[in-house]
């Protein structure tokens, strides 16, 4: 009875080692290292960049291209039910660099770094937020409201330093010009990541399911706005995003005391 009674205690053991040695999903993986890929490059460009030679669109280009595979990633494993806890851990890597280690440096190289200690301090909050963010929402994750995220989601917090650095380089803009943003703007998004500010996260929307015409309409339309201005329509869609969330939570606030 006692061998059968171990047996059982070291079988899911087992199982586990098991699943271990067989590996892990290619495809999800794989859309996960390129996001990880373009968050580097992004490093790497907004280290070399100047205002002559531009890097800095270079760099706030790949933090938008790895805020697109971070959103592909998790759909594909859903879609192909190749979701695994490597996965999870993996993508929470990834978004580390990409949403929080390359916004931070591009803010700082373009902009904060001519505010001295001020500026690193900033980007320091943002990078030490996305961190602490990433944690919160994996401890969360089992119990969380589908349909919001707690507090501003990193990719979009990155999304927001990204589309105003393109925005601000492709027009020839100077970075010392705008440190009088570039420095409160960074750290208060890292103040809206660890909020408990709630956003909505759209994942209650189903890709497979019936829409009315209109609503493809409206997407080509979407589309075709983004291709005339990227930088900027990416930029007004994130500043709408960032805001939303107190926007609602306030208006919730007034309702409530006015009922």
């Amino acid at each position: 009875m006692a061998g059968n009674s171990q047996k059982q205690q070291n079988e899911p053991v087992s199982i586990e080692r098991r699943q271990q040695r067989r590996g892990i999903y290619l495809l999800p993986n794989l859309i996960t290292t390129a996001a990880l890929l373009a968050g580097f490059y992004s490093i790497v460009n907004a280290m070399r960049a100047t205002p002559e030679n531009g890097l800095f669109v270079v760099a706030a280009i790949s933090i938008v291209v790895a805020g697109v595979l971070d959103g592909l990633d998790g759909r594909v494993a859903r879609l192909t039910n190749t979701q695994s806890e490597f996965g999870v851990q993996f993508d929470s890597l990834s978004d580390m660099v990409a949403f929080g280690v390359a916004p931070a440096i591009l803010s700082f190289s373009f902009a904060a770094q001519y505010s001295g200690k001020l500026g690193w301090i900033a980007a320091f909050i943002f990078v030490a937020c996305v961190a602490l963010r990433l944690a919160r929402f994996n401890v969360q994750a089992e119990s969380a409201d589908k349909r919001f995220f707690t507090g501003l989601a990193s990719p979009a917090g990155a999304g927001l330093v990204a589309s105003l650095t393109w925005s601000l380089a492709d027009a020839g803009q100077i970075g010392s010009d705008w440190v009088w943003l570039y420095v409160p703007l960074t750290a208060a998004l890292g103040g809206l990541m660890v909020s408990n500010v709630p956003y909505r996260s759209f994942k209650e929307l189903d890709p497979s399911s019936k829409v009315p015409f209109i609503a493809l309409a409206a997407v080509v339309v979407v589309y075709a706005l983004i291709s005339l201005d990227p930088p900027r329509v990416l930029l007004l869609i994130a500043i709408i995003y960032a805001c939303s969330g107190p926007v609602e939570t306030g208006l919730k606030y007034l309702k409530g005391n006015q009922g």
